[in-house]
């Protein structure tokens, strides 16, 4: 009897370990219907999903998946950056290397900024400098602009290829560079370089994400097919593990301490943070191919992947299927 007893123990434990070990689940697909072109990043704020898609970015419900509105006649769409202290929203355009400025209630375009460099890519609002980054990933510069006032108010020459960035909430804001592959802090009042961290031996860094408290961060690299952690006072790589190819997004959970990564090979890879140091690979989420962007709304523990669906060939894109796919965390 106490062997019987053991072995249902033993099989109950196993079960339950599998389920704490596999997260995420496939929740919903949102159908946006209005083209199969190119898709970068998003960007959830306020209850409302913003998703890039090549001339236009579309608005969603975070909650529903219905669209609320549309920003169109735009020029190579890379990134969304919602400020809400004023009221308004800022896209960058790469293809002009320009930035557009819209209202965030009406969503009704505002302006658009011709701004110096070549193809601005990600955008940063950094609450704590209240200052707009705009990376350009053909010019190697980072645009400094004042959203209360709209002008350019500096530059960041760092070189390279930026990529993404994030800030610190105290004063720094980094940026992963793909063709110098480092990690590039910048203070944010004085737009001055104070460190250059190597990420050698991997190479090609495109998303960043940051657990704030633990002052660590998180940049995937996509030649290497790595997540690597570095301690962001002092540069040191703590951790690196592997992941699928083609990253392009990386976010962080910080109620379920999980680094979700998104690959455009058709997986995303979930990694659990044990502590500030420790990280270990728990899930696989077979997704679809080309979806290497995410974003993650924490207060309903769903994360969010854009992208179209692909043909037999491997090539082509099936007509009419661009949407977001949602995936649910257990909470």
């Amino acid at each position: 009897m106490k062997i019987i007893c053991f072995v249902i123990f033993s099989v109950t434990s196993f079960f339950v370990a599998q389920a704490q070990q596999m997260p995420y689940k496939f929740s919903d697909k949102w159908n946006i219907p209005s083209g199969n072109e190119r898709w970068d990043y998003l960007k959830i704020e306020n209850n409302q999903l913003y998703v890039s898609h090549t001339d236009r970015v579309h608005v969603l419900d975070a909650i529903s998946g219905k669209q609320l509105g549309e920003i169109d006649h735009l020029k190579g769409v890379h990134g969304i950056a919602p400020v809400s202290i004023v009221g308004k929203g800022y896209i960058t355009n790469g293809t002009t290397n320009e930035i557009t400025v819209f209202d965030l209630k009406s969503f009704i375009v505002l302006k658009t900024i011709a701004i110096p460099g070549k193809k601005a890519d990600a955008i940063l609002f950094d609450l704590y400098s209240k200052r707009l980054f705009i990376f350009n990933n053909g010019s190697g510069n980072a645009v400094v602009m004042d959203p209360k006032t709209d002008e350019v108010i500096g530059q960041v020459n760092m070189g390279g290829a930026p990529e993404f960035s994030v800030s610190d909430l105290k004063g720094s804001i980094f940026n992963n560079n793909e063709d110098s592959h480092e990690i590039v802090e910048i203070d944010a009042k004085s737009l001055v370089i104070k460190n250059r961290f190597s990420l050698a031996p991997n190479e090609v860094p495109t998303g960043l994400a940051m657990d704030v408290k633990n002052q660590r961060l998180f940049s995937v690299c996509r030649k290497s097919k790595t997540l690597v952690v570095l301690d962001s006072k002092t540069g040191k790589i703590v951790s690196t593990l592997p992941i699928g190819a083609g990253v392009d997004g990386v976010v962080y959970d910080t109620k379920l301490h999980l680094v979700i990564t998104s690959n455009a090979d058709g997986t995303a890879t979930v990694v659990k943070q044990t502590s500030k140091d420790e990280y270990a690979v728990i899930q696989t989420i077979q997704t679809s191919k080309g979806l290497r962007t995410i974003a993650i709304d924490e207060k309903t523990n769903r994360i969010f992947l854009p992208g179209a669906t692909y043909g037999e060939d491997g090539k082509s894109l099936v007509a009419a299927s661009f949407g977001v796919l949602v995936y649910q965390a257990d909470k």
